[in-house]
């Protein structure tokens, strides 16, 4: 009775218009976009039979053969290795166990101060060994941990940390708005950067310290996205790495300022200058990890459309999703299946569902195009990470990456928020879709979080790719101003990373339809235009993208060198 209500639900509503002024090519395709596909692609990936999806897992093999399956049966051509669907690369599995709880210690004597696991701390292997420990290591409070010429920025000053273990704010400097883009966060206010960062400098480890707003997200969402075993792609051989990564609790960076007298929030308030100069707490901390390492493979999932136009068709539109969630953990309330729904069965679902009317698409799209279902993103963009690092064709000739990470299950809205609104040409080809919907475009609206960063789209920008980075709107039909970002955040606090996400009766995908129609267009757009599409001038990625124009060569008027 369940599946039924659930089925209605979704389809509720009656047929979404499609708007007369988009091609009839274009009104072809999307109708191949509807609640009731989207939901069953969604209802077989965020099942308990595939057990969270977990890379290298039996259920996360599941997802694969799925997507090649549906890659399959509507006709597109293996993109993987040697002839078939699948991109392999190698991973490594970390589950640690602790020997010695982080123990921190006073250089003037008293009694230690002991953090416990998860409730206060979470600690994670720094290295790919079995066995990993840091023994009385310095405790130095530098601040954000950033180090930004072109900001005049530098939290490290002259001072050796090497071996020694960081105390680190989340997030970078908001307060000024002509500092780090104000209250948008950069990729400088990851927490993969402070420890890319921190091991640049040769530091022992990292302690970062959490704030449900610095972080975008509750300790919960730490607790389950670090409670199970980790993934890594094989470190290289003179790869600069931590000893330990770990996160704390306000209230225990708190303790551990004030076991030698210090105050966090005077700490805090000194590193928003930029004359801030590392604090050393006078604290030594040791703990203990025991590893059990796996050497796993895991796998993207290509499947390619040619494109139509002999010469355009030699570059590609690359649409992605991540098809991998957490897998199992230690159950909450009596479930420890993170079946991962929303987060990206329904981004997996809308790109099955867009290469599903693109294939329909008559004349074929002139650009060929690309669907990329990505593995262990959960893990630190691994999958797009390795596909950049290895393309199916030069970088030079990816016009653009559509990526889906999420779709909205709320119901319809008036607007749509693309994320990285500003940064690259592709602004107008969604701008002019979207306004043919009767619907407005807006930048990010939880710019504190850094939504940019923090998905596969970022992989590609690396390497010099326009990206276009959907999320749904929050100005929704029917509704108070309000209520959209109620949802949102509701969503985040409880159901984000949680067993919770799981596709139900409440899910209303109208708005998806409208949303992932959107995209397909946009793709199909870029894939027939005669231009390239660009970065904006002296955009982060721009640089990138030069050089990886002036290595893929000129095709013709439009392709290669602009």
């Amino acid at each position: 009775m369940c599946k039924l209500i659930l089925v209605l639900a979704v389809a509720a509503g009656g047929p979404i218009s499609i708007p007369k002024s988009w091609s009839a090519r274009e009104r072809d395709a999307a109708e191949d976009v509807t609640a009731s596909v989207l939901a069953a692609h969604v209802r077989f990936l965020a099942d308990d039979l595939l057990e969270g999806r977990a890379p290298a897992s039996r259920g996360g093999e599941l997802a694969v053969r799925y997507i090649a399956s549906e890659y399959e049966r509507m006709g597109l051509r293996p993109a993987g290795d040697q002839g078939g669907w699948l991109q392999k690369f190698d991973i490594v599995g970390l589950k640690t166990e602790l020997s010695a709880l982080p123990t921190f210690r006073a250089s003037g004597g008293g009694a230690p101060l002991v953090l416990h696991p998860p409730s206060e701390v979470i600690v994670g292997p720094g290295m790919q060994s079995e066995s990993t420990s840091v023994q009385a290591a310095e405790v130095v409070f530098v601040g954000y941990g950033i180090v930004a010429p072109e900001q005049r920025w530098d939290d490290f000053k002259d001072v050796d940390v090497r071996g020694k273990v960081l105390l680190v704010m989340n997030n970078d400097p908001a307060d000024d708005p002509a500092l780090f883009a104000g209250k948008t966060r950069l990729y400088y206010g990851r927490w993969t950067y402070k420890y890319e960062q921190a091991a640049r400098k040769g530091a022992a480890g990292v302690i970062i310290i959490h704030t449900t707003p610095s972080a975008g997200y509750p300790w919960q969402v730490v607790q389950s996205s670090w409670g199970g075993e980790g993934f890594e792609l094989p470190a290289g051989p003179v790869e600069q790495r931590l000893q330990v990564k770990m996160w704390a609790t306000e209230e225990a960076s708190r303790k551990l300022a004030a076991l030698a007298g210090h105050d966090l929030d005077e700490l805090r308030r000194r590193a928003e200058r930029r004359d801030f100069r590392p604090v050393p707490l006078g604290v030594k901390m040791s703990v203990g990890l025991r590893t059990r390492v796996r050497r796993l493979q895991t796998a993207n999932v290509l499947g390619l459309l040619p494109g139509g136009d002999a010469r355009l068709g030699q570059q590609v539109v690359i649409y992605s999703a991540h098809h991998d969630h957490l897998g199992m953990r230690e159950p909450k309330g009596g479930d420890g299946i993170y079946n991962g729904a929303l987060d990206n069965a329904s981004g997996v679902a809308a790109m099955l569902s867009i290469a599903a009317g693109l294939t329909e698409a008559k004349p074929r799209p002139k650009r060929s195009i690309l669907f990329a279902a990505v593995a262990a993103e959960e893990s630190g963009l691994l999958g797009s990470e390795y596909f950049c690092a290895h393309p199916t064709v030069p970088a030079g000739r990816i016009a653009a990456n559509l990526n889906i990470d999420g779709i909205n299950i709320w119901g319809r809205t008036r607007d749509v928020t693309y994320i990285g609104l500003g940064k690259s040409t592709l602004d107008q080809v969604v701008r002019t879709a979207a306004g043919q919907q009767g619907r407005v475009v807006r930048p990010d609206q939880f710019p504190d979080r850094g939504h940019f960063y923090r998905s596969d789209q970022f992989s590609f920008a690396r390497i010099g790719v326009p990206a276009v980075y959907l999320e749904y709107g929050t100005d929704f039909l029917g509704h108070e101003p309000q209520w959209g970002r109620e949802r949102i955040e509701e969503y985040e606090r409880l159901r984000y990373h949680q067993p919770s996400d799981q596709i139900d009766a409440s899910w209303n995908l109208e708005g998806a339809v409208d949303d992932v129609r959107l995209l397909l267009v946009v793709g199909l757009r870029v894939a027939d235009a005669h231009e390239l599409p660009a970065w904006r001038p002296g955009d982060e990625f721009e640089a990138a993208r030069k050089r990886a124009l002036e290595e893929a060569g000129a095709l013709g008027p439009g392709i290669g060198r602009h």
